[in-house]
């Protein structure tokens, strides 16, 4: 029974002189998201993280939420920009509703409003 086990280990083994299952090289995140322009839901679709010995590798999956996180700030601090500049070009229209009316031609009806 000995004599089996240890031919069955040396043969999984493999001895030292040679492995039986190389090492692998880790992967590389092959397509980042695009660093030239805003990242795109297709490229959160397309995106496919690498995997490792125990899941994925901590490195690119820091990477891509560092970079979507600094882009969804960016946009959020966009979109408050614009919800302010929204804000205040309302408060200056202010109680005037001409604004929204369609313009009179000048020549016709001008002369019948005074």
């Amino acid at each position: 029974m000995v004599v089996v086990v240890a031919a069955v280990t040396l043969a999984v083994v493999g001895g030292a002189e040679n492995e039986v299952l190389p090492e692998a090289p880790p992967e590389h995140l092959v397509d980042p998201l695009p660093a030239t322009r805003p990242v795109s839901r297709a490229d959160i679709e397309a995106l496919r993280l690498p995997m490792a010995a125990r899941g994925y590798r901590m490195l690119d999956v820091d990477e891509v939420l560092d970079r979507l996180a600094a882009e969804l700030a960016e946009r959020d601090a966009r979109i408050a920009e614009l919800e302010s500049a929204l804000a205040g070009a309302q408060a200056t229209a202010g109680g005037r509703t001409d604004l929204l009316d369609e313009p009179s031609p000048r020549g016709e009806g001008a002369e019948e409003e005074r």
